[in-house]
């Protein structure tokens, strides 16, 4: 199944078409006698993003010979670069329940959502997978961590979706699938597009990248991961308000989309700057913003790793143009926003501060300074983090 688009100015998805498994909702007889296999939540999020078409041209989980060419060589069996396994994992146990052929249903929370047509199943190797995709096997990384908890089987086959996750009252408005976001990019006459993916609030160094880049294209499509992240990360409600605050005040109306990507965040450093560039191909953006340390977590990578991986693919396999910007930041004696690429003056000119020094700023109700982040998102932010005894005081 794939889709039918008016947007034939904006980039071609990856993959050359766009993929739809969404299906009408089956009658109980359809639904009765099969086997279900269980989702979890991060599970659950590639399925809706297979459904809609963010992950063309998967129509499914990986078989074993996706996943081996992806782990090994960021490349699907068919040679069209892709960087991150998309994996259905279940017990030894279940999988020896499980046949090729066997037409199953996968539900989450005990409600059912799609159907997966099973045609293989097989073990894989987390150690080996942890060293390829994340650049270590060590425990502590929040992907590693995840991969080594998840089963030992894998699951592959495509799927049929009737039922996807319902989004939270604050992020409804925003929630657009590939094709709807093509559709609202192709209504404002749009063509070149930038993609900037962000599981944080947008602080004055991120606006300062993006006005740069809007200086070359059409828009600017600020696509906010809201799936699951790290425990101390800001919550997705949080960031949308912020969001909000920033692009009303600071942004033209007429050249900035906001959407939500509701996927969960890897941590996979450069592999998953790859993966977020080709998703945001597929939803209609011609360039994306890689900056310092994309998709990074702890030192795990070094800090422009997710732009020099990019020098392993030709720029016709990938399609979409990768932005690159180094770290920016407010100069005191420039007086304005810069990068070390336009700036001078020593780093104590620089005013740089890490996601800990913001979090303990807010926790302990101290205003950000203005030069690192607009004013409306810092109250948005201070308020958050006040205590349930402040905030009813």
């Amino acid at each position: 199944m794939s889709v039918t688009e008016n947007t034939s100015t904006l980039i071609a998805p990856h993959g050359g078409q766009l993929v739809d498994r969404l299906v009408a909702t089956p009658s109980q007889a359809e639904l009765t006698g099969l086997k279900t296999v269980a989702l979890n939540a991060r599970t659950a999020a590639d399925l809706e993003l297979l459904a809609n078409g963010a992950f063309s041209p998967l129509t499914g989980f990986m078989g074993q010979a996706d996943y081996d060419a992806v782990v090994t060589g960021m490349r699907l069996a068919n040679g069209l670069p892709w960087s991150l396994p998309v994996v259905l994992p279940v017990t030894p146990a279940e999988a020896e329940k499980l046949a090729p052929g066997d037409r199953l249903l996968l539900a989450l929370n005990g409600a059912p959502f799609a159907f997966l047509e099973l045609e293989e199943k097989y073990s894989y190797d987390k150690q080996r997978e942890a060293r390829l995709v994340y650049g270590t096997d060590d425990e502590k990384h929040p992907g590693v961590a995840n991969l080594y908890a998840q089963p030992d089987v894998l699951l592959g086959g495509p799927v049929e979706v009737f039922q996807c996750p319902t989004p939270s009252e604050l992020v409804a408005p925003y929630y657009r699938s590939p094709l709807e976001v093509r559709q609202a990019l192709s209504e404002k006459g749009w063509s070149k597009v930038v993609a900037f993916q962000t599981r944080n609030p947008v602080h004055r160094a991120h606006e300062y990248i993006q006005k740069s880049a809007l200086e070359v294209v059409d828009g600017l499509l600020l696509h906010p991961l809201v799936g699951e992240t790290k425990s101390d990360d800001i919550p997705a409600d949080v960031r949308m308000r912020c969001y909000e605050v920033l692009l009303k005040n600071y942004y033209p109306a007429n050249r900035a989309l906001l959407s939500v990507f509701p996927a969960f965040m890897r941590y996979a450093g450069p592999r998953e700057a790859i993966f977020h560039a080709l998703v945001r191909k597929n939803y209609g953006c011609s360039h994306i913003i890689i900056g310092r340390d994309h998709a990074g977590v702890g030192s795990y990578y070094g800090t422009y790793a997710a732009q020099e991986i990019f020098k392993e693919f030709a720029p016709a396999e990938l399609g979409i143009t990768p932005l690159f910007f180094e770290n920016s930041f407010f100069c005191q004696r420039c007086g304005n926003m810069a990068s070390y690429k336009t700036c001078p003056h020593p780093d104590s000119d620089h005013l740089n501060l890490s996601g800990t020094k913001v979090r303990n700023m807010l926790a302990a109700g101290e205003a950000l300074p203005v030069e690192f982040s607009r004013p409306e998102v810092a109250a948005v932010l201070m308020e958050a983090y006040r205590t349930p005894q402040e905030a009813t005081s």
